[in-house]
């Protein structure tokens, strides 16, 4: 029979062990313990919302069930607010990319930083093209160029939100033919290509892995890419610089998609989502993937991509600066 003193010390032992198995350590040594909800914050169809889901298989082989949500809205903010606005245990993350680094850069992303993250890996680096229906009578860099100068302030260049670095290019494009344009902002880029191959707009700036079916089934024409070199999924298209059109005058920008969770994550939880995601993004069948569907894939994660992050930022930011009146 317990005496009261051991009792009374059974009882503090027992609530010990309760408090330890409720701590947020303890809770979140097997994590994950349920599905991941992962944001991605464009509409379905467009090339973040099919790298996610390309992902997803793999990482189910590491322990990290996905269950994507599209959460389109406001060039991406909206759906990146509610990642950082979330509850620090890695169950819910999100697709951040540069068109939404873009609008933070330039203060424009309702209060969001990017503070507001804990940076997990990136998925991808993607060239951006200037498209035109193959419907069209342009067909050519040097044809949309005259184009442009012929119709000033009438062509329409569809972009997936704005301020981002697909209007900075539509910008610059306008800029190289020394008119104006018509900027006409969309909530992802699937929905440009459906303006775009109805001629509901004249051309859009987007991305080869969003476009790549509708160029393979020639409903869509690239004119130019907005890069250095060519790609070698389409080595018949020419870059603007080769053609004589500058479109860095104030500096490179790279477009790039990554994962992030809130701020405050546990290391321990940041340490398996890194080292699963670093995994599948570096698996052989993701870098197939990533190979057809003409984006670069790397080895970049946790605080050396924040690094990054901050650094793409702050071009974005001064390219921005001199690109966009001021309001």
């Amino acid at each position: 029979m317990l005496s009261i003193t051991s009792f009374g010390r059974a009882a503090l032992c027992a609530a010990g062990l309760g408090l330890l198995a409720v701590s947020p350590s303890s809770a979140q040594s097997g994590f994950p313990q349920k599905d991941i909800t992962f944001i991605v914050p464009w509409n379905a169809g467009g090339s973040n919302d099919v790298a996610a889901r390309a992902l997803d298989p793999i990482l189910r082989e590491h322990g990290i069930k996905l269950v994507i949500e599209n959460v389109a809205g406001a060039t991406g903010v909206i759906g990146m607010k509610r990642v950082a606005s979330s509850t620090p245990d890695g169950y819910v993350i999100g697709m951040g990319t540069s068109s939404t680094l873009a609008l933070i850069a330039q203060n424009k992303a309702n209060g969001l930083t990017n503070k507001d993250f804990t940076h997990i890996a990136r998925v991808s680096t993607d060239p951006l093209m200037l498209l035109v229906a193959s419907s069209s009578s342009v067909k050519s860099l040097p044809d949309y160029i005259a184009n442009m100068k012929a119709k000033p302030g009438k062509v329409t260049i569809g972009t997936p939100g704005s301020y981002n670095l697909n209007h900075i290019f539509a910008s610059m494009t306008a800029r190289a033919a020394g008119v104006e344009y018509v900027n006409v902002p969309y909530t992802g880029g699937s929905k440009v290509v459906a303006d775009l191959i109805g001629q509901h707009v004249d051309s859009g700036v987007l991305k080869p892995s969003e476009t790549l079916g509708q160029i393979q089934e020639k409903l869509l024409t690239p004119v130019g890419i907005f890069a250095n070199e060519r790609l070698e999924m389409f080595p018949e298209v020419p870059t603007f610089k080769e053609r004589g059109f500058d479109v860095f005058p104030y500096g490179p920008v790279v477009q790039m998609a990554y994962v992030v969770g809130p701020a405050g994550l546990p290391d321990d939880v940041r340490t398996k989502l890194v080292t699963a995601f670093r995994a599948a993004i570096q698996d052989p069948r993701f870098k197939e993937f990533a190979k057809k569907n003409v984006f670069l894939v790397d080895d970049l994660t946790g605080d050396a991509l924040g690094k990054e992050v901050d650094s793409v930022a702050v071009a974005i930011g001064k390219v921005a600066a001199q690109t966009f009146p001021k309001e």
